[in-house]
């Protein structure tokens, strides 16, 4: 039997809490969780590639079945790459599930045998945003309440 693989993508510009939770909610349900940090050239990222991937890696460090990867172009052509047949993704509010239905379901089209699992956030973290966090911290102001434990900016 095959290992159950989910990706889960983002530019976690920064990773939030809400991310590590998602994450860890969905531990149970697969084998491995392997955290995807994309690379667009086109988007100038207010954190680097480096930064994003250090983060996700101390807050994950005492995980086995969690990894953390970087990748660029189409998250469905990193999936195969990856083996995993899950894509993971957070919903916090009707908003991100009117945008993550269109992509879930582009990506079906371009291969059925890969299956978006949305996992809700937790009430405690729907008001966090990577883009929030980040005008917070453009404005001096302290996101540490927002952030994991083992991410320190």
């Amino acid at each position: 039997m095959s290992k159950k693989i989910a990706v889960f993508p983002g530019s976690f510009s920064p990773f939030t809490k809400g991310h590590e939770s998602i994450v860890l909610r969905a531990l149970p349900l697969f084998d491995e969780i392997i955290i995807s940090i994309g690379i667009n050239s086109a988007k100038n990222d207010y954190f680097s590639i480096d930064e994003r991937v250090q983060w996700a890696e101390n807050v994950f460090k005492n995980y086995d079945n969690i990894k953390v990867e970087r990748y660029e172009g189409l998250t469905i052509d990193h999936c195969m790459k990856m083996g995993a047949k899950y894509i993971l993704r957070g919903l916090r509010n009707s908003h991100d599930f009117k945008y993550e239905k269109g992509i879930a379901q582009m990506n079906h089209s371009m291969d059925s045998g890969i299956e978006t699992i949305f996992i809700i956030t937790e009430p405690k973290y729907s008001h966090i945003s990577s883009t929030i966090v980040r005008d917070v911290i453009k404005n001096g102001g302290d996101v540490s309440q927002f952030l994991p434990e083992d991410i320190s900016l």
